[in-house]
């Protein structure tokens, strides 16, 4: 996490001295990304309004990856108004879209239309909701990430996925289910357990204290794996 914004300001610093919008506009995505993996959804709606409102007119992913942003952030804080408007405005900014130099770079600077879905479902999936529309959005988003050979695909967002296929199935008391989506999830290398996928996995974990099946064995169980999911950092050598 400090490593990343620490990139997001030396980004800010460059995209200042070149004057480049798109890039302004990126940073302040990744300070709203930062933001909201750190439980900071206030600040994580605010970075992705400023990059949205002080650069409306560019027209490569990023104008659709900061309503996006803004989406998942705004479903932390309860705010369903705000998460369908703001879905709204990145469905709308998407069919616009005109690759940027940005888009050209690749990475974390372009929003593809699979990082995309993952973000919407996910805002569905923090609201609570568990209806067709959300469960189809979810599992959708899931087989997106499904073939590793895509130039998009990424373990952390295949993980991601997966943990809110889990959430889905625990919304709707199916433990069996999410004990299934979460399985992959939880066999990940320690390395590779990077924050967001903890924080995903322990929205699970969450959810599961307050499902009706809570007491059941198989609950007890992935608590207690959950519990001892955590970030590794590696050593730096003597």
């Amino acid at each position: 996490m400090h490593s990343a914004m620490m990139q997001a300001r030396t980004a800010g610093v460059c995209a200042e001295q070149a004057e480049h919008p798109a890039l302004l506009t990126a940073v302040d995505g990744l300070k709203s990304l930062i933001t909201y993996w750190a439980g900071r959804p206030d600040d994580a709606v605010f970075f992705a309004r400023k990059g949205a409102a002080e650069h409306p007119t560019l027209r490569g992913s990023v104008s659709a990856w900061l309503p996006a942003l803004e989406a998942r952030a705004a479903a932390l804080l309860g705010d369903a108004e705000a998460v369908h408007a703001a879905n709204q405005r990145a469905t709308s900014a998407r069919a616009d879209i005109t690759p940027d130099e940005l888009d050209n770079l690749g990475g974390i600077l372009t929003f593809t239309e699979a990082k995309h879905a993952y973000y919407a479902a996910e805002s569905r999936v923090l609201l609570g909701l568990s209806d067709a529309e959300t469960t189809e959005a979810v599992v959708a988003a899931a087989h997106a990430y499904e073939d590793r050979g895509t130039d998009y695909w990424a373990y952390g967002d295949e993980a991601g996925t997966q943990c809110n296929v889990a959430l889905v199935h625990l919304h709707a008391d199916a433990l069996d289910g999410a004990a299934d989506a979460l399985r992959p999830v939880l066999d990940l290398p320690p390395a590779q357990r990077n924050k967001g996928i903890v924080v995903s996995a322990g929205r699970v974990a969450t959810t599961l204290t307050n499902s009706p099946a809570r007491t059941s064995v198989l609950a007890r169980e992935l608590r207690e794996e959950i519990a001892q999911f955590t970030t590794v950092r590696l050593a730096l050598p003597s």
